[in-house]
């Protein structure tokens, strides 16, 4: 069974950092991409980042956190971050880890996996 959880949230004032972590078992790493999104109160999920630790330079990211934010990936731990710095309020949301056998192949039309999701709340 795969099973991803999210670590890393909480409360921080604007201009902060945050970083997340999800940890992924159930699975081959290697063969997966991880991409993560987020989901405002009354918005729709986006996606923010994706990275395929199996291939070699493959990260990618979405407009709306570009420049703020950077992916990682630890194939020894099976971990995948998300270093988020510069935080403003419209970034509070709940993250999600997510993977998907496909790697980061339309990765914002959604992936097969998800976790329960992480708060961020970025205080004004």
């Amino acid at each position: 069974e795969v099973q991803l959880v999210e670590s890393g949230g909480g409360v921080v004032q604007t201009g902060g950092s945050l970083r997340l972590s999800c940890v992924a078992s159930g699975l081959t790493f290697d063969d997966y991409g991880f991409a993560w999104f987020r989901q405002a109160p009354g918005k729709e999920r986006e996606p923010i980042s994706c990275i395929a630790p199996g291939e070699i330079d493959a990260t990618y990211y979405a407009d709306s956190m570009r420049g703020r934010i950077a992916i990682s990936s630890d194939n020894a731990e099976n971990t995948v971050d998300l270093q988020m710095d510069n935080l403003r309020p419209e970034d509070t949301a709940v993250y999600y880890c997510t993977a998907d056998e496909n790697l980061c192949t339309d990765y914002g039309r959604g992936m097969e996996y998800w976790g329960e999701g992480t708060l961020v709340n970025v205080s004004s």
